[in-house]
């Protein structure tokens, strides 16, 4: 039986885990590192793309995997759309967009995905203007719209460039998605990376958050243009402790995730130590994790 008292859900990030592992070793090894579930990942590559098109026999046989382990697939990063966003002034790329989307919603419903973490880009391998972002926010509106239907939630990942890099700019943007259904999963490393004040910035935002990423990274300066992945725990700049105590004030209890990625050989210990440390941290700071 699953407990939902005083207790904070922490899941792990798919790509901290070697990409080669199977389904059954990656379910197994996020059960014995103690996580409550896993995030699968769908990225701009082929392969996790074709995930999209998975048959019902593929998708219910994870989905068989993840009750036999108890490492329920609690939500999906769909970052392909970095690679075809919503924004693009390229209308096939823009079609892709809307595709992406639908057999996203499907597969996450499908497996029992509760919320669906959509990349903050208008676009990001073409020049920004006025005309992409009015795309980007028609896009999220009809994406919203697809959600809604499903009993999906969307949640936008305050990201790693100017775009869209706080809460505050989050909240602008929800003024146009007024849907319960599009809320924000803020990157905590994210908002700090751009030195923006992350306790000011979630308590701004706190009730709109539906996820937390736990994310360590270096600040933008003028000797450093940031590092915003590829950190392990405590590697970085971010202050845990007063996001934690930020936290516990606000009284957040919706679930978090670990993003860290498998770079080598020492994954298991990197993520062992992250997730005592980030445990360590909260406690002090007066949150249960």
């Amino acid at each position: 039986m699953i407990h939902f008292e005083n207790k904070f859900r922490l899941g792990i990030y798919e790509k901290a885990l070697p990409a080669d592992l199977s389904w059954r070793e990656r379910l197994s090894k996020a059960k014995e590192l103690g996580f409550d579930f896993l995030e699968i990942s769908v990225d701009e590559t082929d392969a996790r793309q074709a995930r999209l098109d998975w048959s019902d026999e593929e998708i219910y046989k994870l989905r068989d995997l993840c009750i036999e382990f108890d490492m329920p697939l609690q939500s999906m990063c769909l970052s392909a759309h970095r690679k075809y966003p919503f924004g693009s002034m390229d209308n096939a790329i823009r079609e892709r967009s809307f595709d992406i989307m639908e057999k996203a919603i499907a597969l996450a419903f499908k497996l029992g995905i509760r919320c669906i973490q959509m990349a903050g880009y208008d676009v990001y391998y073409e020049p920004q203007s006025e005309e992409t972002h009015r795309r980007f926010v028609e896009g999220m509106q009809k994406a919203t719209k697809m959600a809604e239907r499903a009993g999906i939630m969307l949640g936008v990942e305050i990201m790693d460039t100017p775009y869209l890099n706080s809460l505050s700019k989050f909240e602008v943007l929800k003024r146009d998605i007024p849907s319960p259904f599009f809320m924000a999963y803020p990157d905590v490393g994210n908002i700090s990376g751009w030195n923006h004040h992350v306790p000011t910035e979630l308590k701004l935002g706190q009730d709109h958050i539906v996820q937390i990423h736990l994310k360590d990274t270096l600040r933008v300066s003028p000797e450093c243009k940031g590092q915003f992945r590829d950190l392990v725990i405590g590697e970085g700049e971010v202050d845990f402790h007063s996001i934690f105590k930020t936290l516990a004030e606000i009284d957040y209890a919706a679930p978090f995730v670990i993003e860290m990625w498998a770079q080598n050989e020492n994954w298991f210990d990197d993520i062992k130590k992250a997730k005592e440390r980030l445990i360590t941290i909260a406690h002090e700071a007066g949150l249960a994790l």
